[in-house]
């Protein structure tokens, strides 16, 4: 990786310099030129999904740019649609894959060929696409064609082309596979054309799938019955199918500003050997929509000096785990000092998530540990006054 890093490296500078003379011909739109100027991974993206030959790079991203402008990408907003677009269902995210990847559905059997809305729909995909890029930093999805009950009249080749194009060419390094599920016998020929508009390499992501085979890829949790499923979810609009757009967390949502509740702490007085039994326990589980945190339980036991002497939660989201808060334990003055703090752990991905806690005092000893956690559990983490240092580190 190392050698990858040092060739990557001066061609990424070559890049900087080739944009300052790509926005004097204002073909693009100035924010992806700042974007191009602070954003190396993006400029990655570009180089890894074209085998990290510059030249041709260099033309993925001038052809990308363009169409970002044409479309205007950056602006896209539910307002740029007609509401009966969004109603359809057609075209959204939800659930993910077995490897934890959102997942992008066309329901093609709801898609009518149409001259006259076809523009609208190809800016639809661009809509969901920037958004989901934007708020998941850039991490791949799947994307699924459902062609059940679909007949040669829901075929737009013209529309499939450009979604491919998407992949290839605007999003790039974005696309885990394609999932295409009871492809109508009728359509082989074109499901050829369609393999070669993504080329030999790309090609290999395409999955052929019915009823019997779409469980290796994805698991019944996220399928409907038709599909052999369990997933009840029914599209509606309004609200968009947001999905959170994070890896799944629990029902209860992540804890994620600096202005929610300054709930931390539970009165020591009265519950010493409670919190102690209860936090070497952790009490992790997974939560569910009728299930609550306790959180609420320990703010009405705060104490007044207790609350003031702390600030608001912070939290550090990380793309395995979220911690809260994001990097310092306040226990107060003095005078006011509390005896523990809490750290809250949840895991935001699909799989289970190791990490490892390293606690010390200077100078006595370090002390080590292991944990893991499972998808959607949250961990709460105890912490004496006489820890001052922790440290946490995740992988997968």
């Amino acid at each position: 990786s190392q050698n990858m890093s040092s060739l990557i490296k001066p061609r990424i500078i070559w890049i900087a310099k080739l944009k300052k003379f790509y926005a004097k011909r204002d073909k693009y739109d100035s924010r992806d030129i700042e974007r191009l100027h602070q954003d190396d991974t993006w400029v990655d993206n570009f180089l890894i999904w074209r085998d990290d030959i510059v030249d041709d790079t260099l033309k993925m991203i001038d052809e990308s740019f363009q169409w970002r402008k044409e479309y205007a990408v950056h602006d896209l907003t539910e307002s740029s649609f007609p509401k009966l677009m969004l109603d359809v269902g057609a075209i959204f995210l939800h659930g993910y894959d077995k490897e934890g990847y959102k997942i992008f559905w066309f329901r093609v059997k709801l898609h009518t060929k149409d001259s006259k809305t076809q523009f609208e729909k190809k800016k639809l995909v661009a809509f969901w696409l920037e958004r989901y890029a934007k708020r998941e930093n850039g991490k791949p999805l799947t994307v699924v064609f459902d062609m059940a009950d679909t007949g040669l009249s829901n075929i737009d080749f013209d529309f499939v082309r450009y979604i491919i194009s998407c992949f290839k060419v605007y999003y790039p390094n974005f696309l885990t596979k394609i999932v295409i599920f009871e492809l109508p016998w009728v359509m082989n020929a074109a499901f050829k054309i369609v393999k070669n508009w993504l080329g030999p390499e790309a090609a290999t992501l395409l999955k052929l799938t019915n009823k019997n085979e779409i469980q290796e890829y994805i698991t019944a949790e996220y399928l409907p019955p038709y599909m052999g499923g369990t997933d009840a979810f029914k599209y509606s609009y309004p609200p968009l199918v947001d999905d959170d757009f994070q890896t799944p967390l629990c029902e209860n949502g992540p804890i994620t500003s600096e202005d929610e509740a300054e709930c931390k702490e539970v009165d020591t007085d009265n519950k010493d050997n409670t919190d102690t039994n209860e936090g070497q326990a952790l009490n992790s589980k997974k939560a569910n929509t009728s299930e609550q945190t306790p959180k609420s339980e320990e703010c009405d036991k705060l104490d007044s000096k207790t609350k003031n002497a702390k600030k608001a939660l912070t939290t550090f989201k990380g793309s395995l785990l979220h911690i809260s808060p994001a990097e310092e334990l306040h226990f107060g003055s003095k005078e006011t000092a509390e005896k523990k703090c809490l750290i809250v752990l949840t895991n935001v991905t699909k799989n289970a998530v190791a990490f490892k806690v390293n606690n010390a005092i200077d100078g006595i000893y370090i002390r080590m540990c292991v944990c893991f956690l499972k998808f959607s559990w949250v961990l709460t983490c105890m912490v004496f006054s006489f820890v001052r240092v922790f440290f946490l580190k995740a992988q997968l």
